[in-house]
């Protein structure tokens, strides 16, 4: 440090800026001083800020709008959930349909429910998102059982460009992410499609973008609160610097609980989400603290924010969870409602008969999941997903010339989930760099990009004998997404790079847009059921295992 010397009875005058990068005591513990170290050089991007993603946004809408309503009849798993959105919004809860109740619902007559409930084994949310569009546009047309999926890809775009131009401090850089998630026909697919794993998707990246502006939240208050310990020296006493202030008032961290409880009432598998973004946050809070200059900073990090973090965040996303379980609370004859009226309880015997009956249908869903095994000619393993080596075909329908205007030998009407190769395959290849750029540098984003991955990826390894299939990984895409946006952002460079290296990493950032967005123009007829001849439709299966 620095001697500082006061020959005279005025009070110390730190200066605003210091004259190099060893500083003053009484410099170091200023507000703005921490809150320059703890976020580093505030960004202002005005308009653009906005304008850049709201238009990556708008062109992934014009491509999930358009013709949404085709195929016109139900696909791969819509026949499950977009049937028990219906039930939804009859009665509150899943009912049985009858045998031939596809062929009634595709003709436009859904009206067909069954009195007696439905076994189903995934949580309410997303099929209430689905039963949204239904009662804004009808239960009888595509459209109308689309859109809430739609909606969702839609807004999940705006967000993950939000959050890279966070990340990354660049409203270029959130617009190439938005662009590419926009564009990309695993998100394409899933957002013209009600399956649940959209919905999923949308809970997490939500959970993300809001511990993220927690983030900068809860630093901006720890720098304040540790500038207001110090004393007329500027330096707080060693005592107060032991384990730092708390940090209590965090609502950013209540928005994300709630988005995680609604993302696990979506699927289950948000559970590791949950657990791998709770850890994420503590970790980040132990850092301020040691950036901050506390000494205890991995007790304090751990015990001033992590266990307050706990009891606020857990509570409430577990209470958003059984909310959503409203419409079976509410019913008589749901599923398993009256279980505990029927079974006696035991030791459990003091906890309500509602919560006993639904704890029994979890077990019993859960016990359903874990034994899936059954064979499907379209599963992969998971190891596979990265390389796109099993995509699932949602739809597939073949016509001879002159039927529904095919004018060649034969036709097909394909919606099949593979990605754009160059965004895949390229993000694959990122995550080395990404990898390195967080093991060598110590770059918190990196970190946090691969966190989000490992959390969608990697609980799939531990069920090796499970019938697994690859439109799952749409729910860690976005950080392959922000993982590739990354290595693009090193390869534009900094501003104040030499305009030659610039003007390179400008060729080569804008070539590769380019190639993606032909590439995405090319395969978009097997993304959107359009009808083409099918040796074009051969042509866009690049692998055998894509057939």
């Amino acid at each position: 440090m620095f001697a500082v010397t006061q020959t005279t009875s005025q009070p110390l005058q730190v200066p605003d800026r210091p004259a190099h990068w060893l500083q003053a005591p009484a410099y170091a513990f200023k507000e703005k001083v921490l809150k320059r170290r703890l976020l580093g050089a505030p960004a202002v991007f005005g308009i653009w800020g906005w304008l850049v993603p709201v238009l990556a946004a708008a062109i992934g809408g014009i491509l999930r709008f358009y013709r949404l309503g085709e195929p016109g009849s139900l696909v791969f798993d819509e026949t499950y959930y977009v049937k028990d959105a219906y039930s939804y919004l009859q009665s509150g809860y899943e009912r049985e349909w009858p045998e031939d109740a596809n062929d009634s619902f595709n003709a436009g007559n859904p009206d067909i429910l069954l009195d007696s409930p439905e076994y189903v084994v995934h949580p309410p949310v997303g099929k209430w998102m689905i039963a949204f569009g239904m009662w804004l546009f009808g239960s009888d047309n595509g459209f109308g059982w689309r859109f809430g999926a739609a909606l969702a890809g839609t807004l999940s775009i705006l967000m993950i460009a939000l959050i890279a131009q966070k990340l990354f401090k660049s409203p270029v850089l959130g617009g190439i992410a938005g662009l590419l998630t926009a564009v990309d026909g695993h998100h394409l697919v899933h957002s013209r499609t009600s399956l649940l794993d959209i919905f999923l998707t949308f809970w997490v990246v939500a959970a993300f973008g809001a511990l993220l502006l927690d983030r900068d939240y809860g630093r901006r208050r720890l720098a304040g609160k540790v500038a207001a310990l110090a004393g007329p020296s500027g330096v707080p006493n060693k005592l107060q610097l032991l384990y730092g202030p708390f940090v209590l008032w965090r609502p950013w961290r209540l928005v994300a609980a709630v988005c995680m409880g609604l993302a696990v009432g979506t699927k289950w598998s948000a559970l590791s989400f949950v657990a791998v973004f709770c850890v994420m946050a503590v970790l980040w809070d132990v850092n301020a603290r040691r950036v901050a200059g506390i000494r205890g900073w991995l007790s304090g990090g751990v015990f001033r924010d992590g266990v307050p973090a706990f009891f606020t965040m857990m509570p409430l996303a577990a209470a958003t969870y059984l909310a959503t379980w409203t419409g079976w609370f509410l019913s008589e004859d749901a599923y398993h409602r009256q279980w505990a009226r029927d079974n006696a309880g035991g030791i459990w015997g003091w906890v309500p008969d509602p919560l006993r009956s639904l704890a029994e249908y979890h077990r019993s869903a859960y016990t359903f999941h874990n034994g899936l095994d059954s064979e499907h000619p379209y599963q992969s393993n998971a190891w596979t997903w990265l390389f796109m080596g099993r995509p699932t075909s949602f739809y597939y329908h073949s016509d001879e010339n002159g039927v529904n205007g095919c004018a060649v030998d034969t036709c097909s009407t394909a919606v099949t989930v593979v990605g754009n190769p160059l965004i895949w395959w390229a993000a694959a290849l990122a995550l080395v760099a990404v990898a390195f750029a967080w093991l060598g540098r110590r770059d918190w984003r990196a970190g946090a990009i691969l966190a989000g991955l490992a959390a969608g990826y990697l609980p799939w390894f531990l069920f090796p004998d499970r019938t697994t299939f690859f439109f799952y990984a749409i729910s860690f895409q976005p950080f392959l997404v922000l993982a590739l946006t990354y290595v693009l952002g090193l390869f534009l460079g900094r501003r104040t790079d030499p305009v030659w290296r610039r003007r390179q990493g400008l060729v080569v950032v804008g070539g590769f847009i380019i190639a993606v967005l032909l590439v995405s123009a090319y395969f978009m007829p097997v993304w959107t059921a359009e009808q083409i001849p099918y040796d074009q439709w051969r042509w866009r299966m690049w692998m055998p295992s894509w057939v």
